[in-house]
């Protein structure tokens, strides 16, 4: 993969406390924006968390679109959200936010 197409793009993030607030949040993600999904996993205290890359105005709308989505659940909650327009080489060196060969086919 060019280092060139992750440097360009932001990287956006929301951690929930249960199953139904992440898959809610991640279908608005994926359904508001222009991103592609690129980590999905547990984080620590056992809540979820998904990021998806996108240039910076897709990610912003796409993790906005998240966030109601993911407190709309009547389980569990949103914990967080962050954005970070083009992480730097050191950051997607050390962190599952790079494309994948998985998420080739569904790049934007």
């Amino acid at each position: 993969m060019a280092k060139d197409r992750n440097s360009r793009q932001a990287v956006g993030t929301i951690e929930t406390d249960g199953f139904p607030p992440v898959l809610a949040a991640a279908d608005a993600m994926l359904k508001a924006g222009n991103v592609t999904l690129v980590y999905y996993g547990l984080a620590e205290r056992a809540e979820f968390i998904i990021a998806v890359r996108g240039v910076v105005s897709a990610v912003e709308q796409a993790v906005a679109a998240g966030v109601i989505a993911g407190e709309a659940t009547k389980r569990g909650a949103v914990v967080s959200h962050y954005i970070i327009p083009n992480p730097p080489e050191n950051v997607e060196s050390v962190l599952p936010i790079h494309y994948t060969a998985a998420s080739r086919e569904f790049w934007v």
